[in-house]
């Protein structure tokens, strides 16, 4: 994977962890995420 590839996968990564995040917990909950899954909704979003 090259450089530029990485970095754009980490950004994307930290964007969508910022925004899930900022969602409150009731916000999670009906979108059927715990706040300590966040990082690994947001690894798994990355894949897509």
């Amino acid at each position: 994977m090259n450089v530029a590839r990485s970095f754009n996968n980490w950004r994307k990564f930290r964007q969508t962890v910022a925004e899930l995040d900022r969602m409150s917990s009731r916000e999670l909950q009906d979108l059927g995420i715990a706040r300590a899954d966040i990082r690994s909704v947001a690894r798994a979003a990355m894949g897509r």
